[in-house]
């Protein structure tokens, strides 16, 4: 699998949600989402635009009764396309991590593009929501996209007050973690691993 061919994407139809995800690894950040949740489209769009990983989103779901089934099947649809578009994992740097600063608070984010799942949240937010989106919606959103790209994924927010900025400076985490594992290091023509595959 070549960089150009660092495409991937999924459908994923069920009574709760039709979701529609394609996504470029070797993009430009470019993002066209439209999930009817508006705080989601804000994130996403931030995770598009600091990772250089054009994203397509386009979601219908049950929001008359809440976002959660919306929120958390973009999520996995995200994390299937990732590991769709990430192939044999050749040569890829696998492992990225970044800690991001807005305004008060402080974001600490790591992944590791193993193959296997693992997801760790230690995050406190100071109100239950953000307009009308519910704060532990994130914590959904994350743990389906690591589960089903099948990643590691560590987020520590050891301080910060402000709902929006903490959500907003795990978003960019991600995105720069991400730009940073995805990466093709020229060095390197294997999978970077002992073991010879991921």
């Amino acid at each position: 699998m070549t960089e150009k061919d660092r495409r991937a994407a999924v459908e994923r139809k069920t009574q709760e949600t039709q979701i529609a995800v394609e996504i470029g690894l070797d993009g430009q950040g470019k993002a066209d989402v439209s999930t009817g949740v508006g705080f989601l489209d804000h994130m996403l769009d931030l995770l598009a635009r600091h990772s250089l990983i054009d994203i397509s989103v386009k979601a219908k779901g049950d929001t008359e009764v809440d976002d959660h089934h919306t929120v958390e099947d973009v999520g996995i649809c995200l994390g299937e396309a990732l590991r769709e578009a990430l192939g044999d994992k050749k040569a890829i740097r696998r492992f990225g991590s970044m800690s991001v600063p807005m305004d008060e608070v402080l974001a600490n984010v790591a992944v590791d593009l193993s193959g296997r799942f693992a997801f760790v949240f230690n995050v406190t937010f100071e109100t239950e929501k953000v307009g009308e989106y519910d704060s532990q919606l994130t914590e959904e959103f994350l743990q389906a996209f690591a589960n089903n790209a099948g990643m590691n994924l560590h987020v520590n927010v050891p301080y910060g007050k402000n709902t929006h900025h903490i959500n907003e400076a795990i978003f960019k985490g991600l995105a720069k973690a991400l730009d940073m594992a995805v990466s093709i290091d020229p060095r390197r023509s294997d999978v970077p691993s002992t073991k010879g595959v991921i």
